[in-house]
């Protein structure tokens, strides 16, 4: 029997045999068998059966746990794809040219990709430490649209483990209507890497929610931003932020560059305003 046993412990181990919840607890019920056998056979069982069973035990009490869908494990793999691409993107200083830089010392650079196209990258420092920053941007996304006068609506349609969700993002006419309304379906991933958070994100699909009347559906991707602690001033956060849209239509380039490294730039003046509300320092 222990060899049968072996077997179908093995063939759970195959990727695509993983999610088979049925053959996972008919293993982990017949591994348990087993060694409760071999624990009857011998005066005392040696501590290699314990360290087993005890592993054993500890599978079967995951086997009730729900065990992400194939499209899950797909949205999954898009976020790291685009945390992956988008640090990469970053890592590369060569080609960078500055578009803004504003007294205060923010400034937005930009390059252009030959896979891409043309990336912006906003680089800041806000006066608030990491946390109270990760918190407002990931925890309390869905109130953006509160104190972002350049998002209209940001809703999550799924979360997926502790680290990916789903949102549909709508964004605001610019001023004049120069750039009418955009909305975006992204899979977002954040990730803590040490004192360093990423948040990443690109445009995905979703059933929950196809075109929208009186949007046109736009893409980004990569895009991350990427949270460090200001070297020497722990209660600082040294922020830069990765953008890479598509808005779709009919939209000179130099209207779209011009739009996009001021929105970037707006962002990093209402997060502050944001973050120096009494509120925001409760989250």
């Amino acid at each position: 029997m222990l060899p049968a046993t072996s077997k179908l412990c093995a063939a759970i181990s195959y990727r695509h045999l993983r999610n088979m919840t049925g053959l996972r607890r008919q293993a982990a019920v017949a591994l348990s068998q087993e060694l409760s056998k071999l624990a009857r056979r011998s005066a005392g069982p040696s501590a290699w059966i314990h360290q087993v069973r005890r592993r054993s035990s500890l599978l079967s009490s995951r086997l009730e746990e729900k065990p992400f869908s194939e499209m899950d494990m797909s949205y999954i793999k898009q976020g790291e794809e685009a945390l992956q691409k988008s640090l990469s993107i970053l890592g590369d200083q060569d080609g960078w040219k500055t578009e803004t830089v504003v007294g205060n010392g923010d400034k937005v650079l930009s390059k252009v990709l030959p896979d891409v196209g043309k990336v912006f990258r906003l680089e800041v420092v806000v006066d608030q430490p990491l946390e109270t920053v990760y918190s407002e941007l990931v925890d309390n996304m869905e109130q953006m649209g509160d104190w972002n006068p350049n998002v209209k609506e940001v809703k999550i349609l799924q979360k997926i483990g502790k680290d990916t969700v789903i949102t549909h993002e709508k964004a605001a006419a610019t001023p004049g209507n120069i750039v009418g309304p955009r909305d975006f379906v992204s899979v977002r991933c954040a990730k803590r890497r040490g004192s360093t958070c990423v948040l990443a994100g690109m445009s995905t699909t979703h059933t929950a929610m196809p075109e929208q009347e009186g949007f046109i559906r736009a893409e980004n991707g990569p895009t991350c931003m990427v949270l460090r602690p200001l070297a020497g001033s722990p209660s600082q956060t040294r922020l830069t932020w990765l953008l890479s849209i598509d808005l779709k239509g009919w939209l000179p380039k130099t209207i779209i560059n011009q739009v996009l490294s001021q929105t970037q730039v707006d962002f990093a003046n209402h997060l502050r305003h944001r973050l120096a509300r009494p509120v925001a320092m409760g989250c």
